[in-house]
């Protein structure tokens, strides 16, 4: 499976999103981002915007950002997977 996870070091709702995917028992990938907006090049060119958490799979062609978007697609669509 391909799915990456951008986020920042000691952002709660990326931590949120981390927990939610570890309890699910999903593999992914972490690309940690940096603390300054104006560095986040990586994360405006993948999802169109500089904030995080980000979540990309690859195998459903879903990218998505907002931490209470990203963990209802983990309990729904993830989980069940």
């Amino acid at each position: 499976m391909g799915i990456t996870l951008y986020a920042l070091d000691g952002c709660p709702y990326c931590e949120k999103v981390h927990d939610a995917l570890e309890e699910a028992g999903v593999e992914y990938e972490t690309e940690w981002v940096e603390a300054l907006h104006s560095e986040r090049n990586e994360v405006k060119r993948v999802s169109g915007q500089r904030s995080v958490p980000v979540l990309i799979d690859e195998d459903r062609g879903v990218t998505m950002n907002e931490s209470d978007n990203i963990l209802r697609y983990v309990e729904g669509t993830l989980t069940a997977a």
